[in-house]
């Protein structure tokens, strides 16, 4: 029965595209740096990519996407494009670009992330992120066969702790947030605020002191062990009556 029961939930959960089946029309997923660099994933279904950007890639599902001028596209003077790779699901062709970016202050020169603004500042105790996703290129959409349930994604993936988002829950795996906003209200450009403070400290570099301080605190410790065994032997030895 419960076997049962599990298998049907597994199988709504994939129907409904929700929790870890969840899909995403479209996404951006950034990892961001301290000095204000950037890699940056974008997944799009290409009808998404057309209707949102503005562009004329060949939305069929079966067409060969020209992966060549994928990469010309988001290829700037701002961003370096480092892989292109597609897949296809529910009936469309997704494409897959992975770049990175020197100053994300920047990334609105480049017209495929030309629909935000951004800002990005430290003042020395708090790093400060802001990305304001406004106006979608509203294309007619092509080849869709969208459901009205498609979502949109932005992810924003800290490079130390997080002190202010506007994200809304707890972020995920402790440095993911996550702004997510339908995908009829993205082809109306509904704004999209996203907000991020951080600390000015890597968590590597932070990991890093803990370890140091456990390390030492470990150390201190074997030390006073061996000094109070060092010392117990001396005051029995100098004891009378004993061997």
């Amino acid at each position: 029965m419960r076997i049962g029961l599990a298998v049907l939930l597994f199988a709504a959960a994939i129907g409904c595209g929700r929790g870890l089946f969840r899909q995403y029309e479209y996404e951006e997923d950034m990892y961001l740096s301290l000095d204000g660099s950037a890699t940056i994933y974008v997944s799009s279904s290409v009808p998404a990519l057309n209707a949102l950007r503005g562009v004329s890639f060949d939305p069929r599902p079966d067409a060969a996407l020209d992966r060549g001028a994928v990469r010309e596209y988001f290829t700037t003077p701002v961003t370096r494009v480092t892989s292109v790779s597609t897949s296809r699901r529910n009936g469309r062709r997704f494409v897959h670009v992975r770049l990175e970016v020197d100053d994300v202050r920047r990334l609105a020169e480049a017209p495929p992330f030309a629909w935000s603004s951004y800002q990005f500042s430290n003042a020395g105790d708090i790093v400060t992120y802001r990305q304001t996703v406004g106006g979608a290129a509203g294309k007619p959409v092509e080849e869709g066969r969208w459901t009205a349930q498609e979502i949109v994604a932005f992810r924003l993936h800290l490079p130390s702790r997080n002190v202010f988002h506007n994200a809304g829950g707890s972020p995920k795996r402790g440095n993911i947030l996550a702004w997510e906003q339908p995908l009829t209200d993205r082809l109306r450009s509904t704004p999209l605020e996203l907000e991020a403070r951080m600390e000015p400290r890597s968590i590597l570099y932070s990991t890093l002191l803990l370890f140091g301080g456990t390390l030492a605190a470990v150390i201190m410790m074997f030390a006073v062990l061996i000094w109070w065994i060092l010392r117990a032997g001396r005051l029995r030895a100098l004891t009378p009556g004993r061997d």
